[in-house]
């Protein structure tokens, strides 16, 4: 019995150890890990070109992408996200935000609700971005649209998500 408990109790502290090593790793990473540590809010963005020059892209080219990288700037983190263009704009959406799962782990949409100065990483290119929380149901309508669309089979995501918190959408504007 006392080997049995010496062995789980290894693996539980080795199990702890490599967890919490994952967090500090990423933490001095460039940008998001991959995979399945994706979700671990990761390090600053070491590489990329930063756009500049006058206009806006064509974003069109994210429509069918599932995922790409942000960084907010205060607090310096960057993570995985999914992305969705509707008429040239973007857009993130963060989901389960009452959950008891959203409370604990999602940090990052309030943060960028109070300084939601951003840097996006697409392709290896940079583009400074201020994320900015849509309301307004004439915006977030097409672009729930979309969110269903790419992410959940076509199940349409009513309104009433962004309404009452449960999903907040975020759009990603030039920064002057």
């Amino acid at each position: 019995m006392k080997l049995i408990f010496r062995t789980f109790s290894t693996l539980v502290i080795l199990l702890i150890g490599v967890v919490l090593g994952v967090f500090v790793v990423a933490r001095f990473h460039d940008g998001p890990l991959e995979g399945v540590f994706e979700i671990v809010a990761a390090g600053p963005f070491d590489s990329g070109e930063m756009q500049t020059g006058a206009g806006e892209p064509d974003w069109a080219f994210l429509k069918d992408y599932s995922t790409v990288e942000f960084q907010l700037l205060d607090p310096v983190r960057s993570r995985t996200t999914w992305i969705m263009e509707h008429e040239g704009r973007i857009f993130i959406p963060s989901g389960y935000m009452n959950s008891f799962l959203g409370k604990v782990w999602k940090h990052w949409p309030k943060e960028a609700e109070e300084d939601g100065r951003a840097i996006l990483r697409v392709d290896g290119k940079l583009y400074e971005r201020q994320m900015v929380r849509i309301k307004d149901e004439a915006v977030a309508t097409p672009v729930l649209s979309e969110l269903s669309r790419k992410y959940t089979g076509g199940g349409l995501i009513p309104f009433q998500q962004v309404e009452s918190g449960d999903i907040w959408i975020f759009e990603l504007q030039p920064r002057s």
